[in-house]
């Protein structure tokens, strides 16, 4: 199957039960898929209920904001501009619902899954990345709360219209069948070019979430970042090719 990552076996389904998305029309699932910024900011206006004029969370001690989160995905700590890795705090309520975490957690999976090498995207906590990051009070993050949203209720209709269950209730290859039809802006039917634009948007999510977690970039053969006695440059037959030698 194309441009979903790496080709593996799927993490093991996340079910949930059936909720008001039933009521909408793929058409309806399309127009909240492409709404606006302004749409963004009054879907999340909740979630930036106690943040500055300017949009911006105060830099005081997190203990004292009243939508500071505890957990999650342990990358947004501290304050805004000095991250605390030690005790990590969400400087902001987190939006998405259950529901909605479930299907991002099998569509992570199908976009990275799980092999002999490391977990799938949803085991390394790429969902919970993604729910901080369209949680964030910021323009560019609303933005991106729209259209994963939109995104996620379309993602069920179709599942539902061909194959008469929600996302996570498919096997692996009704997955992919819905995955390969918006999987790549440039050759999807116009019908997908929304939804196309919504996979392209959680890939990258994901991608950044799970490469950038340990386990991620063993997966990766990534061997930067670790202590050395002593460095004794790159091996000749680097530098040869780089014409360097």
């Amino acid at each position: 199957m194309p441009d979903h990552g790496r080709e593996r076996e799927r993490a093991p389904d996340h079910g949930r039960q059936p909720d008001a998305a039933e009521g909408l029309t793929r058409r309806r699932a399309l127009q909240v898929l492409a709404a606006g910024a302004a749409g963004a900011a009054a879907i999340s206006a909740g979630a930036c209920a106690d943040a500055t004029e300017s949009g911006v969370p105060g830099t005081g001690d997190a203990t004292g904001f009243s939508g500071a989160t505890s957990g999650g995905n342990p990358l947004a700590a501290g304050t805004p501009t000095d991250p605390d890795m030690v005790s990590p705090v969400v400087w902001w309520d987190l939006v998405l619902t259950e529901d909605e975490l479930a299907t991002l957690a099998a569509l992570c999976d199908v976009i990275i899954p799980e092999d002999e090498h490391s977990p799938g995207a949803a085991a390394l906590g790429a969902h919970a990345f993604i729910d901080e990051w369209v949680s964030a009070p910021y323009d560019g993050n609303r933005e991106d709360l729209t259209g994963i949203r939109g995104g996620l209720v379309w993602l069920d209709i179709e599942s539902s219209e061909r194959f008469g269950g929600r996302f996570t209730e498919l096997t692996l290859e009704q997955k992919h069948a819905i995955c390969d039809d918006i999987c790549w802006v440039e050759n999807a039917a116009p019908e997908y070019q929304v939804a196309a634009r919504f996979f392209d948007r959680v890939r990258d999510l994901t991608s950044t979430a799970f490469w950038t977690t340990a386990e991620g970039m063993a997966d990766l053969g990534f061997v930067g970042n670790r202590p050395m006695p002593s460095f004794d440059g790159p091996p000749p037959e680097v530098l040869e090719r780089l014409g360097l030698a």
